[in-house]
């Protein structure tokens, strides 16, 4: 008898979220079965169909992505690849590419980070190792991870705390309280004209 899964199962079964699946039945690319109140359910055979079926298509890479704010970061950056490079020597996995990236985790225009979303989109990539989230995106890592597995894309982290330098964090974090400081003291300085031209218009009168 075919086992029926369902959604969170299937979810599971195939280790993407239950929203891709969902995203995935809309657009045609999975579509589910229904039970009598409407609710999504997968079969065995489907759900190994569609894994192998993944097994068949063109091979998608296997990237080693690792990234530091500064160049005199350089060697936390040798770090990160060494490491993911061990790991993946112990679980037998060859890797297609490295990419090493400088940049804050705060800047979304990485020339090298931007070519590989633009890759996930594409389809071309399958997993991406890295030792720590923040070494991708410093906020807003759930919504490319989601964005990823929408495009059949993995995120490994290794979670390697070593590997997330703990200036970087301050440095970040003093980026942002400039960016919201400038702003305030921009509309102070606004505020401060609009009353002078008020004042000016009220004397004239």
């Amino acid at each position: 008898m075919t086992k029926n899964y369902k959604l969170s199962e299937a979810a599971d079964y195939l280790g993407v979220y239950p929203k891709t699946l969902q995203k995935w039945d809309y657009a045609g690319k999975l579509i589910a079965h229904r039970t009598k109140t409407n609710r999504r359910y997968y079969t065995q055979e489907q759900l190994d169909n569609w894994l192998n079926k993944k097994k068949a298509t063109a091979k998608q890479k296997i990237v080693a992505y690792a990234r530091v704010s500064s160049a005199h970061q350089r060697d936390n950056l040798k770090d990160q690849m060494a490491f993911i490079r061990s790991y993946c020597i112990a679980k037998g996995i060859i890797l297609d590419e490295e990419i090493s990236d400088i940049g804050s985790g705060l800047n979304y225009n990485r020339p090298k980070w931007n070519k590989l979303l633009k890759e996930v989109e594409k389809g071309q990539i399958g997993t991406i190792y890295i030792t720590y989230k923040d070494r991708f995106i410093r906020f807003g890592f759930d919504w490319f991870k989601q964005f990823c597995q929408d495009h059949d894309c993995q995120i490994v982290v290794l979670n390697n705390p070593d590997t997330s330098p703990e200036e970087e964090i301050t440095e970040d974090l003093l980026s942002i309280i400039h960016v919201f400081s400038c702003r305030s003291y921009g509309l102070r300085k606004y505020k401060k004209q609009i009353k002078k031209l008020v004042e000016k218009k009220e004397n004239e009168n």
